[in-house]
């Protein structure tokens, strides 16, 4: 199994299953982001467990789709500025993603324009799911730091979905929630 193939040099960070839900087979779910380019986001996640109980989405022609978080699939909320409007990026272990604009909290969820995804790479064996992405963000301000909450649903074939974030500032599961967005990823330096 391949990890970390962007070659994140950001620090690897623990996602924290919510307290609502059982960690199920998940052993432990990590993060890494960096901004390798200014409008660029790679993002590398690797899930540690018994994968014979997780659900994984199989592979599909890589694209955008809907409705990926009912499943399996990991996250990233990216907001500029002081404003309200954020991003949420949904990757699926398929291959499949979606990027979703929103003007405050949980208003909007419009496709923006220049957003792509560059690549979506998953690797697998009996216990580590890797997933790296290469999301390509035009639309966002390069020159501004970007406010970043990292988080996954993980469905176990026992429990459920599982929710996990790097931060649980409510009661029930909401990756949307302001103060959910705890990582700051400054433009990279010029070269």
């Amino acid at each position: 199994m391949q990890a970390r193939t962007t070659g994140a040099p950001g620090p690897l960070l623990d996602l924290i299953c919510h307290p609502v839900g059982s960690a199920g087979p998940v052993a432990r779910l990590t993060v890494s982001a960096f901004r390798p380019e200014p409008s660029v986001l790679a993002l590398d996640y690797v899930l540690t467990g018994d994968l014979f109980r997780v659900l994984v989405p199989g592979p599909t022609a890589p694209g955008r789709a809907d409705d990926l978080w009912r499943h399996t699939c990991f996250e990233a909320f990216i907001r500029t500025g002081d404003g309200p409007g954020y991003h949420e990026v949904n990757l699926s272990p398929s291959g499949e993603w979606a990027v979703y604009g929103f003007d405050g909290y949980r208003q909007g969820g419009t496709a923006p324009a220049g957003v792509a995804s560059e690549s979506v790479l998953r690797a697998s064996d009996d216990d580590h799911l890797a997933l790296t992405a290469i999301l390509r963000l035009d639309d966002l301000d390069p020159a501004l730091a970007w406010s970043v909450g990292l988080s996954a649903v993980v469905e176990d074939a026992d429990d459920g979905l599982s929710y996990w974030a790097l931060a649980h500032p409510s009661d029930t599961p909401d990756f949307h929630h302001p103060d959910s967005f705890v990582l700051t990823l400054p433009p990279p330096e010029p070269a």
